[in-house]
């Protein structure tokens, strides 16, 4: 049975649903799962998750807990990802408070702008390293990464790691069920296609197959529009749909990040009229620290029940389908390589990929729309710089990266630009590496 090392399993919750996922799989179910984090109390924690996981399904995997990270990889056959490096204190916070002292406000800042370009600085370190301990301890492990900015992550991953990597997040699927919610259809009906980068993808086609034929989607979707049932959480997708004529994969809130068109320090109007909420990460990482004790007492409770339900992430079915041959189309992020034709070649894209035991074989999907296309460009031009300054410890990459982010640099002249980054990097101090 295979070994599978979940890397941050102090994110309880979020392990929960893996290992619920992964073992309620008859074939996966004896399997050897190895538990590693840093912090030895949510570690606790997890490990009696994944006792009472056992518990309810009825079966016998084998659990293994260790806060030594090469200990937990050795031997591995899968290593799921899903740390944090820095954390919400003091990482996370000094992301969102020193660029709103320059007028610069952030939705979520963890893919791009200046609070993804901080994040992938002090993750792709930790990352790399983590890859150096794989390749000796178990060179043929398939690494699922969930750890963002995503994108950003892989790309220095593919550069500089040969280690076999898919980045996965559940905003692709997550927004098919959102949509197919708002037009009133089962989501098991509905038929897409649906490629770019993580968090910045479109839906090429959203249709339904029946007896008659091919239902395009697209037509429903806009009488959301005219009906006035457009979800106040999500009047910016909503926006760009009129605009781009494609739905886009990310939330309303993380897309107006994206992007110079929504979040405007002297149009409050906007931010009234899209429904934006600032400093909605810090808010959210603020509301689960305040709620984890009591959900600890709760999940540690013996005699508190634990429900097991297979969730919509792809990382157990990526392990299943590698196991058993099984096949399945999932949505992965990968190294472009000719996959989508107007994209750079060695940026990461997300679209569909075949898995089965020949391994996770991305779909060719062709050129995307010119403008689709030259949107997610902006996106990938801060990506690639911050990959470079991550791997050659160039400031002056930095500098740039941020320079070029569409919201920065429409809220901020160059002068401002380069200090802030001056600031964030001396704020971060030892969670960053040096760099001349």
């Amino acid at each position: 049975m295979p070994k599978i090392t979940l890397i941050g399993a102090g994110s309880t919750v979020f392990a929960k649903n893996l290992l619920g996922d992964i073992l309620s799989f008859p074939e996966l179910a004896a399997a050897t799962i190895s538990l590693h984090d840093i912090d030895k109390d949510r570690l606790r924690t997890s490990e009696i998750v994944a006792h009472k996981t056992a518990q309810t399904l009825d079966i016998h995997p084998t659990v293994q807990t260790t806060t030594d990270r090469r200990a937990a990889l050795d031997g591995a056959d899968y290593a799921i990802c899903m740390i944090q490096v820095g954390g919400y204190e003091p990482c996370t916070v000094t992301d969102f408070e020193i660029p709103k002292r320059y007028g610069l406000r952030q939705t979520i800042g963890d893919t791009v702008g200046i609070g993804g370009i901080m994040r992938g600085l002090r993750t792709i370190p930790v990352l790399l390293d983590m890859c150096r301990d794989m390749e000796e301890l178990c060179p043929d492990v398939t690494f699922l990464n969930y750890v963002n900015p995503l994108a950003i992550n892989c790309w220095a991953i593919s550069r500089a790691s040969s280690i076999k990597t898919v980045g996965l997040c559940h905003s692709v699927q997550g927004t098919a069920e959102q949509l197919a919610y708002d037009i009133g259809l089962p989501i098991e009906e509905i038929n897409y296609l649906c490629a770019g980068i993580n968090h910045l993808a479109f839906y090429l086609r959203f249709e339904r197959k029946m007896q008659e034929g091919v239902e395009d989607l697209y037509p429903r979707i806009r009488r959301v529009l005219e009906e006035g049932r457009v979800p106040s959480t999500n009047r910016v997708r909503y926006e760009m749909l009129t605009r781009l004529g494609y739905f886009v994969t990310e939330s309303s809130e993380h897309f107006a990040e994206y992007v110079p068109w929504f979040i405007k320090r002297d149009r409050p109007d906007l931010i009234e009229r899209f429904g934006i909420p600032l400093d909605e990460y810090p808010q959210r990482c603020r509301d689960q620290i305040a709620g984890w004790e009591f959900l600890r007492q709760y999940l540690e409770d013996p005699d508190a029940p634990l429900a097991v339900e297979r969730t919509h992430e792809y990382g157990a079915y990526i392990i299943h389908s590698l196991e058993t041959g099984t096949p399945r189309v999932i949505y992965g992020n990968l190294p472009n390589r000719g996959l989508i034709d107007n994209l750079p070649a060695e940026c990461i894209v997300e679209l569909p990929c075949l898995v089965d035991r020949n391994g996770v074989q991305p779909v060719h999907v062709g050129p995307l729309p010119l403008h689709l296309a030259a949107l997610i460009q902006t996106n990938v031009n801060v990506q690639a710089l911050t990959v470079e300054a991550a791997l050659t410890g160039k400031r002056e990459h930095i500098y740039h990266a941020a320079m070029l982010d569409p919201h920065t640099g429409a809220e901020l002249d160059v002068e401002q630009i380069w200090q802030l980054v001056d600031d964030l990097i001396e704020a971060h101090g030892p969670w960053l590496p040096t760099y001349h």
